[in-house]
């Protein structure tokens, strides 16, 4: 009897590097996590170190190997997925980087981005890319390190510095050099890609000043893109699956047909529509991104980001102190029948999607002598559900698509009060998978199909399985009275700042 297969799933996310060995039926045999240094040079700065990155990703790689009791030659493919936009460049010659990895996160690129929307880029860059102009995005962060770094400029463009988002650094790494790659999910949120023609833009690069020679080959989503080397891993591996995290997430929840939505909680929420071959133009605010691509088939998605979502909690953990973990924010919320009132804005850096508010400031609103730090945690936690209601909102606008039910992942998603909150609020059913690590199950989906291990889309399709299915329980009327308050109090927290 033939020695059973897996593939390996590498999850190279904001705070930690993950590996994940999943096997046939989709079930994970082993995994591994590594925390790795934030760095905050300056107010609104948020850089990696490039080689921690790799450093981290290799040991997980190891210890997810020796946890499942087998070796680096049980291993069929590797799938890799990553945390978008963040941005490296590197001296193609000796492989170094040239200055940290600059995080999607940073927003010290805020005023040239000003700068382009007062020169009537807008419309350029949403027609091309899909995107609306922000410091989010990878285009100004790879100027702002040519313009920066002493001499990087000249080397740029003489052939000598390779730029690519996490996915073509580790690729780069893992086959020394052999590739300079992307897939066009990746791609897609660089702020250069047109999405329409699959292609890096010439005149968005002319625009940015960034040499053509710098960016990596564009690759679909799904297919045998190089081997790693034997003296990286100890053997040779096929890498055949690439996707950003976000995109991979939405093929973990195997949202494959038009219309159908995730949202992954984290320390911010991002929720994805698939919809299908062509691209929804959003007239609310929201972008349109490339999902991923399959044997030559594009699929396209609508997406809206909120800045703030598990991150209000740790703010009430690390900041106030009113709560000694997560897990208490549950607890203390369902020990008061309702809000007592209150109403949280988390624009602790901003409003993202659909406001892009950038001045809005965290707000509390209906504080009295009897309010508590159990009212303040259910208005935190309540606080999410209303931001994603707000996103779900324009989507169905979008799109046309009224959306019927919403698949959700993330951390936070263990939080039963949130998810049924999230339930009562949008009035749908909102459904828990069984296996809650979709991200790193896209990217080992997307790997496994490219090589056979599982013969197609029709295959992987059986195996999702819901944990919990979370229905509402309020009323309609409730939940917009909630809402009508909810608005108020977002209407008076935006624009703070100015």
């Amino acid at each position: 009897m033939a020695k059973q297969k897996y593939i390996l799933a590498l999850d190279q996310g904001t705070t930690s590097s993950r590996a994940i060995i999943f096997d046939h039926s989709g079930s994970i045999k082993s995994g591994a996590r590594k925390e790795f240094k934030q760095f905050y040079p300056e107010q609104g700065w948020v850089e990696h170190d490039p080689d921690q990155l790799l450093a981290s990703q290799i040991q997980v790689i190891n210890e997810s190997l020796s946890g499942a009791g087998i070796s680096i030659q049980d291993i069929i493919g590797i799938g890799i997925t990553n945390q978008r936009e963040t941005t490296i460049l590197w001296d193609r010659l000796t492989g170094k980087p040239v200055y940290n990895a600059i995080v999607w996160q940073d927003r010290r690129t805020s005023s040239f981005c000003e700068t382009m929307k007062q020169q009537n880029m807008l419309k350029t860059v949403q027609d091309k890319t899909g995107l609306i102009i922000d410091p989010y995005f990878s285009a100004t962060k790879i100027k702002w390190i040519l313009d920066n770094v002493p001499g990087i400029r000249k080397k740029a463009d003489k052939g000598e510095i390779c730029f690519g988002t996490v996915d073509s650094w580790l690729v780069w790494k893992f086959t020394e050099g052999n590739s300079h790659i992307t897939d066009v999910s990746n791609a897609s949120r660089t702020m250069l890609f047109n999405i329409h023609s699959l292609e890096w833009d010439k005149e968005l690069l002319d625009f940015f000043d960034i040499p053509l020679s710098i960016l990596p080959e564009v690759k679909s989503s799904s297919q045998l893109f190089d081997f790693t080397s034997e003296e990286i891993l100890g053997y040779r591996i096929p890498i055949t699956g690439i996707a950003g995290d976000q995109q991979a997430a939405l093929f973990g929840q195997l949202c494959l047909e038009k219309g159908m939505v995730k949202n992954t909680y984290g320390t911010g929420c991002f929720l994805v529509m698939n919809t299908g071959e062509d691209p929804v133009v959003s007239k609310n605010n929201l972008l349109t991104t490339i999902a991923w691509q399959i044997n030559g088939k594009v699929n396209y998605a609508l997406e809206g980001s909120v800045f703030i979502a598990g991150a209000a909690i740790q703010w009430l953990r690390d900041g106030l102190g009113i709560i000694g973990s997560a897990k208490e924010s549950e607890d203390l919320a369902k020990n008061v029948s309702d809000n007592g009132g209150i109403y949280f804005v988390p624009a602790l850096t901003g409003l993202g999607a659909p406001h892009w508010d950038p001045d809005a400031r965290g707000s509390i609103f209906g504080i009295t002598r009897g309010t508590t730090k159990a009212h303040i945690c259910r208005a935190a936690l309540e606080s999410i559900s209303y931001q994603v209601y707000d996103l779900v909102s324009v989507m169905e606008k979008d799109s046309g698509y009224s959306i019927s039910e919403l698949r959700v992942d993330g951390g936070a998603v263990n939080n039963d009060f949130l998810i049924q909150f999230q339930s009562d609020i949008l009035g749908t059913n909102v459904i828990r998978p069984k296996i809650l690590e979709t991200t790193a199950l896209g990217a080992a989906y997307l790997s496994g199909l490219a090589v056979g291990f599982w013969k197609d889309i029709s295959e992987i399709q059986t195996q999702w399985k819901a944990d919990k299915v979370f229905t509402p329980v309020i009323t309609k009327d409730k939940a917009e009275r909630m809402l009508d308050k909810w608005r108020m109090a977002l209407e008076r927290s935006m624009n703070w700042a100015k």
